[in-house]
């Protein structure tokens, strides 16, 4: 009875010793956290999309605080949270926050079923990531979309979803919140976030096609064949032509569309825009 109440009396010692240097130990490397971390935090929508480039809100709301000490956080905004949250976030740190013209996700691929013919059947994991890996795809395109849906997988907000008549994703923008989620999910890189424009008009190259003109035009009917007359009527130099593909800067570009019409193979594409209404020619009455 004696040896058992040692033993007991012994284990107690060394766990009440542990328990002191373990308090010790924690409150000599303890690391404090600013308060603002957690404020910041309650303040963002909790997305956890990773479309401000950290793995979640408190990445997002650390870096905040950060570059509020630093006097700069222009360069950090929340795309799902907008500019409400960000001027909250801003006022609450003591900064002014910039004015961030809004983004949405473009699927810059055309190659519909009718512009890009099917000529394999892949047969394995279905999705993008997987059939990138093995090749081509089931089109002689090399660029453009797969068409399995991993952006629409990824998509936390239901802002995009697969055209069955197409085979294309479709964005909406109005759902979107420009995350680029999907963006990083395409492994062919056909998803850009781009400037959502006036009265959410754009204009953009729908193709990232690099082949040779008659190469990219035989894979698909509606491919950017980088003949440069799109570059040749922009007023503003917002256009280059880069390795056979064309390629417009939504900072310089104007939406004067004058591309869109010198497009040969209509690889351009302007969206929002009011149709134009015809104009008809009413025949003159010959005077007797």
């Amino acid at each position: 009875m004696n040896f058992i109440l040692m033993a007991v009396i012994a284990l107690g010692s060394i766990a009440l010793i542990a328990a002191m240097v373990l308090f010790v130990v924690s409150k000599k490397f303890a690391v404090k956290e600013d308060p603002r971390i957690g404020q910041v935090q309650e303040l963002l929508p909790g997305a956890n999309c990773g479309g401000c480039g950290f793995a979640g809100c408190s990445g997002m709301a650390s870096a905040l605080v950060a570059g509020a000490d630093r006097g700069d956080i222009s360069e950090l905004n929340c795309p799902v949270g907008g500019q409400v949250v960000m001027e909250q976030i801003s006022s609450l740190l003591g900064m002014v926050v910039c004015q961030n013209e809004p983004r949405v996700a473009v699927v810059r691929c055309n190659g519909s079923c009718e512009n890009r013919p099917r000529l394999a059947v892949y047969d394995g994991l279905r999705t993008c990531a997987a059939m990138n890996a093995t090749g081509a795809g089931e089109t002689a395109c090399g660029y453009g979309c797969l068409g399995c849906g991993d952006c629409v997988s990824v998509c936390n907000f239901g802002g995009i979803h697969m055209n069955k008549e197409t085979g294309l994703p479709e964005v909406d923008e109005d759902v979107c919140t420009a995350c680029g989620a999907c963006a990083s999910a395409c492994p062919r890189h056909i998803i850009e976030l781009r400037k959502k424009g006036p009265k959410s008009r754009r204009v953009f190259v729908s193709c990232v096609n690099q082949d040779k003109g008659a190469v990219a035009r035989k894979a698909c009917q509606a491919a950017c064949i980088g003949c440069g007359k799109c570059q040749t009527v922009c007023k503003f130099e917002a256009i280059t032509v880069t390795n056979n593909l064309s390629y417009i800067d939504d900072n310089k570009c104007r939406l004067c569309t004058k591309c869109v019409e010198a497009c040969p193979t209509h690889a351009i594409v302007k969206m929002n825009f009011p149709v134009r209404k015809s104009v008809v020619m009413k025949p003159v009455e010959e005077k007797a």
